[in-house]
């Protein structure tokens, strides 16, 4: 993956959270997601504090509200799932707008918005400010097993080379006078499927046969050697230790 080699989330940009290191980053959003999932749901004023500061770091890494809001609708699925909990969860009932909804299933669903909702937004401020070749070196850097880095590494690599694949293959059935109507067609995409599933896995044999043949043992060689300053790491570690001390006081008071 080239260095120029970036992904739809991120947001070019050259502000203090953009020059971070990606290892104080992602260790930054993981402690702050760890923090936001200890403290208890009926602090709601807690929840409102971990936006603020993550306002705050959008506002210093120049994200747009915009750019940020578009990216959390990728939460609209746990959104449904939250909005059933009121229903479907035993417990006592009350009334809310007319209708019957269960207290558990509202405090569950409360729990499940405000703690997903906060967790999208940390990681879409964390792809938004970090390339993901620089990302994997963070993984790296933080003693993430090699193999799971090499995984992550293949799977972004070679994403975008099956989805091409893909694509031209949908040109050539359109090209053929082929369009998917209803269920007569779905033979034709299964097959179209499965040619594109052998397809991947004989690049795949060849692509490994060359990394053989050049000296792969199972390992990659680090490239670049990502390092951190302690003032890097200090500015890092501002937001998940003023969630702590959030939710510290949310637990005492």
């Amino acid at each position: 993956m080239g260095a120029g080699h970036t992904h739809k989330l991120y947001r070019h940009g050259h502000s203090p959270v953009h020059l971070l290191p990606p290892h104080c980053k992602l260790a930054a959003v993981f402690a702050f997601v760890l923090v936001v999932v200890c403290t208890p749901r009926e602090v709601m004023w807690a929840f409102a504090l971990y936006a603020v500061l993550l306002a705050a770091v959008a506002v210093v890494a120049r994200i747009p509200a915009g750019f940020l809001l578009r990216r959390l609708l990728i939460e609209i699925p746990f959104v449904a799932f939250a909005v059933l909990m009121p229903f479907v969860v035993p417990g006592e009932q009350v009334h809310v707008l007319g209708l019957s909804v269960s207290v558990p299933g509202l405090w569950g669903a409360w729990n499940v918005l405000a703690k997903g909702t906060l967790g999208v937004a940390a990681s879409v401020i964390l792809a938004s400010t970090t390339e993901l070749r620089s990302l994997l070196l963070g993984l790296q850097r933080l003693k993430l097993p090699p193999m799971l880095v090499q995984i992550a590494s293949f799977m972004i690599r070679y994403g975008d080379v099956v989805t091409d694949e893909m694509r031209r293959m949908s040109i050539a059935r359109r090209s053929r006078g082929f369009e998917a109507k209803g269920v007569r067609h779905w033979g034709v995409l299964g097959k179209s499927a499965g040619a594109l599933f052998i397809r991947s896995y004989e690049r795949g044999e060849r692509v490994h046969l060359a990394m053989v043949s050049r000296g792969y043992a199972g390992t990659m060689p680090v490239i670049d050697e990502v390092t951190a300053s302690r003032a890097q790491w200090t500015y890092a570690a501002a937001l998940p230790l003023s969630a702590l001390a959030v939710c510290l006081l949310g637990w005492t008071l």
